[in-house]
């Protein structure tokens, strides 16, 4: 009974991850857009939207693993991808403002633009996620794992 529960939230886990995957390409696409046209596209405010789908993807991958009690190295990684990819794709974003003199932190009305910072929150609350993703991986190898 629990091999078959354990199948069954795999294969809800692999949907997760690729509605998570398309929704991160999607978000991406509206912060691209939101900071290169300098505030022409207003906010899409998808970030909070965003950063809950991430984390019931991260919660419900970790159940999984404290469910079926899986070695911590044999964990796949895939989600971390997410991560990774927002704080380059941010840094870059900061390195085009810098180099361009700011000219991506204000409108063409000389008003504040708000897509690097939309971004930079976005970022830090997808590293939140991870992180937290991180902790509960943590208390469970203390808690199953202390012989090893």
């Amino acid at each position: 009974m629990t091999e078959q529960v354990i199948k069954t939230e795999t294969k809800i886990n692999n949907i997760l991850f690729w509605i998570c995957f398309f929704i991160t390409i999607l978000t991406i696409i509206m912060v691209l857009v939101e900071f290169f046209t300098r505030g022409e596209y207003p906010s899409s405010h998808i970030g909070i939207f965003y950063v809950g789908v991430l984390a019931i993807y991260s919660l419900h991958k970790e159940a999984i693993r404290f469910l079926e009690h899986a070695s911590p190295s044999k964990a796949q990684r895939k989600g971390e991808i997410f991560v990774y990819f927002w704080i380059i794709l941010t840094a870059i974003l900061y390195l085009i403002n810098f180099l361009t003199k700011n000219s991506f932190s204000y409108t063409k009305y000389s008003e504040e633009a708000r897509g690097l910072m939309d971004a930079t929150y976005l970022t830090l609350e997808v590293g939140a996620v991870f992180v937290l993703a991180r902790i509960l991986k943590l208390i469970m190898i203390k808690f199953f794992y202390k012989n090893e």
